[in-house]
């Protein structure tokens, strides 16, 4: 129980034991948004790395189009020269 003060002994001890809750409760809170602080940070992580995958697949693609039009656009096959036969 409180010290013994000119506010009523009922008032004092609930404020105390409020206090006391509150100090209970720290550590979870605490826990609580470094779990939350740390799902972020991987959450960044993942998606950061989706977009990475995706933009590399995008340039994939555009070096393969571009391959294939090269190889499209040569010309060789038909000519005389081009199958090596006099």
């Amino acid at each position: 129980m409180a010290t013994p003060t000119a506010v009523n002994e009922k008032v004092t001890d609930a404020v105390t034991q409020e206090k006391t809750q509150v100090l209970g409760d720290a550590p979870a809170m605490a826990t609580g948004n470094l779990m939350m602080a740390a799902s972020q940070a991987l959450a960044n992580a993942a998606h950061n790395a989706t977009t990475a995958q995706q933009d590399d697949a995008v340039a994939a693609q555009a070096a393969l189009t571009q391959g294939v039009d090269t190889l499209y656009s040569i010309d060789a096959a038909t000519d005389k020269e081009g199958i090596g036969r006099p």
